[in-house]
């Protein structure tokens, strides 16, 4: 295209270019978005990789500034856990009778009032979440919160929503990250993942190993990796390094009180305690360096109560992960498909996983 239209070729020439891929190579179709190919270009927003591969090729051959990013980019990038979402909820208290069950679920220990008494006062809860002031309180004032952690990204988002990591991770989507992980260039690490993955790993290895679904996930962080850092988060981190801010292993037979957090920040990540990294005997959510314990044992339950925090809570994406955990956001989960800004790389890798 650039040898033929040189660096800025007009806007029918690059939608011919991708429908020609898409054309050509109908697996590469994204199934979420309208004609299936504005991954690779989007008229609409001057988006997707073709634009974002001419802004380099641009940027190689000058020495001027980056463009600006298109009109409405800025507010679709807000669409994340930190939008303020509006939720009809039914049945909620508010004055004294709210401060009343805030007592009442202090002393309670019958799970079905307890259960009744949170949903009444959910939209209370979503106050104080959105709060700057407050929102660090919520599990001094919600003492029962860990008792129903899910009830409130269930309430967001409805139940179908909520259950869609545990229900498409084994039979969609694993078995296809591994494969597209084996495309990569391998180092050490990401090799060990994969054989973790592939549950054959080499118990001899020097490198500690996951469990097969903990492994999977986070060959996502390869395949995504951290995107280049802005003016407020100057650099790129390795993607080694990306990986911690995800899980943290950690010997159970040293105290959780030694316990002090690999990243510094409100973004929540996985403490996983046990004898090794393939034999963990309790997950933990880590936010605000709180120990939230997990309900389900599981690596893969794990992972789903640590991305639904970030909405249950209200706290952005961590920086490098923010490809993706956006991409858990709209293909896993479909939160906000089409709205919110997605990066070729996140686009990309949905049309290669879902055709």
């Amino acid at each position: 295209m650039i040898e033929q239209y040189g660096t800025t070729p007009p806007m029918d020439i690059r939608t011919r270019y991708a429908l020609g891929i898409v054309t050509l190579f109908p697996c590469l179709k994204d199934p979420y978005s309208e004609k299936g190919y504005e991954h690779f270009f989007d008229a609409k927003s001057n988006g997707g990789y073709i634009a974002w591969k001419l802004k380099n090729m641009q940027r190689e051959l000058s020495s001027g500034s980056r463009r600006s990013s298109s009109s409405g980019r800025d507010s679709s990038r807000n669409r994340g856990p930190q939008l303020e979402r509006p939720v009809t909820a039914e049945h909620q208290l508010d004055g004294d009778l709210c401060r009343e069950a805030l007592s009442f679920l202090r002393h309670c220990t019958e799970e079905g009032q307890i259960f009744m008494k949170m949903k009444q006062t959910f939209q209370y809860r979503r106050m104080l979440i959105q709060d700057s002031e407050k929102c660090e309180t919520i599990l001094t004032v919600f003492p029962r919160f860990l008792d129903t952690k899910g009830l409130d990204f269930q309430m967001m988002f409805g139940e179908e929503t909520a259950s869609k990591l545990l229900e498409k991770w084994g039979t969609l989507l694993k078995q296809k990250v591994i494969k597209e992980a084996k495309n990569l260039t391998k180092t050490p690490t990401l090799d060990s993942l994969i054989q973790s993955a592939e549950e054959n790993h080499d118990e001899n290895e020097d490198l500690p190993a996951w469990d097969s679904d903990m492994a999977a996930l986070l060959l996502l962080v390869y395949l995504l990796p951290p995107p280049p850092g802005g003016k407020k988060q100057p650099g790129k981190i390795a993607v080694r390094e990306a990986l911690k801010r995800v899980v943290h292993f950690h010997k159970s037979c040293r105290s959780l009180q030694e316990v002090t957090g690999p990243v510094q920040g409100r973004q929540p990540y996985i403490l996983a305690v046990g004898t090794s990294r393939a034999s963990i005997n309790d997950y933990y959510i880590v936010v605000d360096g709180q120990l939230i314990p997990c309900k389900a044992k599981s690596s893969l339950s794990a992972f789903d109560e640590l991305f639904k925090a970030h909405y249950v809570f209200g706290i952005s994406y961590d920086q490098p992960l923010q490809n993706m955990y956006t991409f858990v956001q709209t293909t896993i989960y479909n939160i906000d498909v089409g709205l919110c800004h997605e990066s070729p790389r996140v686009k990309d890798l949905r049309s290669k996983l879902l055709n």
